[in-house]
């Protein structure tokens, strides 16, 4: 079927042929150009191909082992994370790392080598993954893992599915007590004492991460709060929900019912947003209990929530800068977005670990700074271009699975594995089969 085809935010919308294999044996990488796709909530082109192939594995979702005594599960690439967290949470098992959705694939948090909130302890999602199978066009399937073909294995995690098509994955769990995190707040009147909570000790936890109000300026540039969590013991639950842990209430659904004007989301109204959802939040001082979707996955409780951006949809920005000069920084970063009223009422900095062994792995330590920017403003791209040089000037990259439009010299710029990665994929792929709109614009893995 030919049809056009976009991401979670809406850009670039794109003509593909698409197609929607039964069996992993029907997922064929024989054409000319081709790439696979989840679940569509990445931000960028990284799953699209423009007038080429794309492959649909949502229906390739099956779990076909799952060892609730050791943790491991193994399954295939279409399945979506909240389909395995309906299976494990019950059992007392918890994803190793999660991104902030839990409706993507797990091929996908492969691809991305996805991160999450608990990053600094943790790394990233490929460091609990016990071996990947990868069909690579004109070779058939070959399985690869941290010691088994590991060069592939590494280019494949973090390599925006252009090594191949990921079938099965088998992934080590995380034991959890209960479906349940103890979390606290802790608010900060800018960016400095963002960065004290950040380093404090005493306000450490295994998750952290911050909201920041990015069009507040002058004394109030990046304030914030930090929210940090860690999953609840029986003994921190309430009394109530000690007898059944694992059980959650039922969720109450909301849904954005339609596309929203552009005007909806100036810097006037996002302003008013960003005071009240500060005020609100920093009143949370004392600890208290939340169920795990709601701490990790806050905006899947609203469902297409992405109309909230119009038609002309949005651009995420995220970039992670290395730890020495993380703080001046993100503070010329917020400086030049609080400046050009770029409204942005979904602004997250976490605090990152060790960088990943994945060679187009985005994680390094520092800090990352997220943004999702409107479409409404006809300069927008101007103003990221600006961010890219200064991203670059302290050593920093940008994250492929969020990025729309960063240039092919700014990419090598900032991977500088990418020969090796490269060398990789003319090994797996030397006709180049595997290549996504993504590829060709960063003009990455050969393709024409």
């Amino acid at each position: 079927m030919i049809a056009p085809v976009a991401s979670w935010n809406n850009y670039p919308r794109q003509v593909c042929t698409l197609h929607r294999p039964e069996r992993y044996r029907e997922f064929s990488p024989d054409v000319e150009s081709a790439i696979a796709r989840g679940l569509g909530r990445s931000y960028g082109d990284a799953a699209l191909n423009d007038c080429g192939h794309v492959f649909l594995s949502e229906r390739l979702n099956r779990i076909s082992v799952f060892d609730p005594e050791r943790g491991v599960l193994r399954a295939e690439a279409g399945v979506s994370l909240d389909d395995l967290l309906r299976v494990i949470v019950p059992r007392g098992w918890f994803l190793p790392v999660t991104p902030g959705t839990r409706f993507v694939s797990l091929g996908g948090a492969v691809a991305s080598d996805v991160h999450g909130k608990n990053h600094h302890c943790d790394g990233s999602f490929g460091n609990y993954v016990n071996s990947i199978q990868l069909a690579i066009p004109g070779a058939g399937t070959i399985d690869c893992s941290p010691t088994a073909n590991p060069e592939t294995f590494w280019a494949t995690v973090g390599g925006m599915g252009l090594t191949g098509f990921i079938g099965e994955v088998e992934l080590h769990l995380r034991p959890i007590s209960s479906a349940y995190v103890q979390a606290r707040h802790y608010a900060a009147t800018n960016l400095e004492e963002l960065f004290r909570h950040f380093s404090d000790p005493d306000r450490d936890a295994p998750y952290t991460v911050a909201w920041i109000d990015c069009l507040s300026a002058g004394k109030r540039l990046g304030r914030g709060v930090l929210m940090a969590g860690h999953h609840a013991a029986l003994d921190e639950l309430p009394v109530e929900a000690r007898a059944k842990p694992y059980d959650l209430p039922a969720g109450r659904a909301l849904s954005v019912p339609v596309n929203l004007p552009a005007w909806v989301l100036n810097p006037t109204c996002v302003s008013l947003f960003n005071g009240a959802y500060f005020a609100a939040q920093a009143r949370k001082r004392a600890p208290f209990i939340a169920d795990y979707r709601s701490f990790f996955y806050p905006l899947d409780n609203i469902s297409h929530w992405n109309r909230m951006y119009g038609t002309r949809g949005f651009v995420q920005y995220q970039c992670v800068i290395p730890q020495a000069g993380a703080f001046d920084a993100m503070r010329k970063l917020l400086e030049r977005i609080a400046s050009s009223r770029h409204a942005s009422f979904l602004a997250v900095l976490k605090r990152m670990g060790p960088a990943g062994n994945g060679m187009l792995s985005f994680p390094m330590p520092g800090y990352t700074l997220a943004l999702d920017l409107s479409l409404r403003d006809p300069d927008l791209f101007k103003l990221l271009d600006a961010l890219d040089e200064l991203v670059i000037q302290h050593g920093g990259r940008v994250y492929l699975a969020k990025d729309a439009r960063l240039s092919a010299a700014s990419f090598r710029r900032m991977y500088p594995r990418y020969e090796e990665w490269l060398t990789v994929k003319n090994k797996l792929d030397p006709q180049h089969r595997i290549t996504s709109s993504l590829a060709r614009r960063l003009d990455i893995g050969g393709a024409a």
